[in-house]
């Protein structure tokens, strides 16, 4: 997927004026988080259930070497093959030696943000073999040649006209009249028309949510059943994942799983949740003759025991995305590469080059609500403060910023002079806004009052009400 992270200023002012997209991201509020919160309300262990899930990750990238050789190990034991691919071109071309050695014309996939990440689709197509998404969301955003705006719903920026306008202009071989008034019309059309694909696929390719040291097992977790028609109906099955995927044991798996649905779509668990080990056995009613897993690095490898080791812990459950204001106001699109948020936020500098992507840990309040919610602990504010100090180390940040945040810092240094030069900010400002109690417009402040007001300041600082109250100096 071609990076528009670049642009991130330009993308979000248009999505900010985009009242399709706006009345969609409304639904975004009142969905996922509420039904997390009564998800985690309903399992009184749900604390110690992330802790455990926490530390089991911790332990793995700790010892991600041996674990991923012991994974290997048990896949071939089963008749599977390992690819191990250090970027995205090296698992492209792992992918496309698999489907061309077994003459592939049409793939499958299950909806996999590696996928995405490496740009699988694009790269098949240009080869003369065509990908079919599977997953709905994915399968409407195809027809549509958009990407993914959210890790789980990857639609979500859509509305139902938008959806019913699609497939009336994309499946045009079917009555023009046909009713497509509600939900159920537009799944029924989608499921027809993709059983076909099913069966026709020659490789059926999918993501994995895990990859199980113990038994060389994936598991994929869906709420469609699409990922398990992709990984069996088609001779040959290829898995695309990176490498923090690995878990050591069954055992932990299932802890992880009870976090991450709840987490994710406040389900108790997902409706289809998938092991898959090796290819087809001698007496196995089903599943793929051949089984290959393409691991990918893509950077990861450089992240481990640095500022940004934390985020390798990520299950991509979503959470952060459907709590971050940030995200809710302007989408996953103006984000401008796979991955969108907190998450992305963090994620993708380490990828793709904090020149690219620069502007993306600017894009947060640093509210903290992606750490409140993260099933992972992950510690996303403070790496999105760690990329912002690489920024102005790197004279990455535009000359306006860094004179403001020297000013800033060289009155922080000095107690004295900080503190006298906010009580006089105060007073003055206090004394100009007293008429109003805000001001609509301010100096230097463009950015907020565009969109609200600015509260007058009433009283002194937070520093001299704080020291009277204990009776210091201040």
């Amino acid at each position: 997927m071609e990076s528009t992270s670049r642009t991130f200023e330009d993308n979000a002012r248009k999505a900010l004026i985009d009242a399709d997209l706006r009345r969609a991201l409304t639904k975004l509020g009142h969905g996922f988080p509420v039904k997390r919160r009564m998800a985690v309300e309903r399992l009184p262990e749900f604390e110690g259930l992330r802790d455990a899930a926490r530390a089991i990750k911790e332990d793995v990238l700790e010892n991600l070497d041996f674990y991923l050789e012991r994974f290997e190990e048990r896949v071939v034991e089963q008749g599977g093959q390992v690819h191990w691919c250090v970027d995205a071109a090296e698992a492209n071309q792992a992918v496309l030696a698999i489907c061309q050695e077994a003459g592939a014309r049409t793939v499958t996939k299950s909806k996999s943000m590696i996928g995405e990440e490496i740009a699988i689709n694009e790269h098949l197509e240009a080869n003369g073999i065509t990908p079919v998404e599977t997953d709905l969301g994915e399968y409407i955003i195809q027809l549509r040649g958009e990407p993914p705006s959210h890790i789980i719903a990857p639609a979500i920026h859509l509305s139902m006209d938008q959806v019913t306008e699609t497939f009336r202009q994309c499946h045009d071989g079917l009555a023009a009249d046909r009713e497509l008034s509600e939900p159920r019309d537009l799944l029924e059309e989608a499921r027809a028309i993709l059983r076909q694909k099913f069966l026709a696929a020659d490789v059926g390719i999918t993501g994995a949510n895990m990859l199980i040291a113990e038994t060389g097992s994936v598991a994929v977790v869906t709420n469609e059943g699409n990922a398990d028609l992709t990984m069996t109906l088609p001779r040959v099955h290829v898995v695309i994942a990176s490498l923090e995927k690995v878990v050591p044991t069954l055992e932990d798996a299932t802890t992880i799983l009870r976090v991450l649905a709840r987490s994710a779509t406040g389900q108790e668990t997902s409706v289809y949740t998938t092991f898959a080990s090796g290819p087809r056995r001698p007496g196995d009613s089903d599943g793929p003759e051949e089984f290959h897993v393409v691991l990918l690095d893509n950077g990861r490898g450089a992240m481990l025991g640095g500022d940004f080791h934390d985020v390798l812990r990520c299950i991509r459950c979503g959470a952060c995305l459907n709590h971050c204001p940030v995200y809710g106001t302007i989408g996953g699109h103006a984000y401008g590469w796979v991955y969108s948020g907190p998450i992305g936020a963090v994620l993708s500098p380490g990828l793709i080059g904090l020149e690219e992507a620069g502007h993306l840990p600017n894009a947060s309040t640093l509210c903290g609500k992606c750490e409140e919610v993260c099933p992972m602990r992950i510690p996303l504010p403070k790496m999105l403060r760690h990329w912002r100090t690489r920024q102005f180390d790197r004279d990455l940040v535009p000359p306006a910023s860094r004179a403001a945040l020297k000013g800033w810092a060289f009155l922080a240094k000095r107690p004295a002079l900080y503190r006298a030069a906010t009580g006089l900010a105060m007073r003055l400002l206090g004394a100009l806004g007293r008429r109003r109690g805000a001001f609509r417009r301010m100096p230097l402040a463009g950015g907020w009052t565009a969109a609200r007001d600015l509260p007058a300041p009433e009283g002194a600082t937070f520093m001299a009400q704080w020291s009277r109250r204990k009776g210091a100096r201040p």
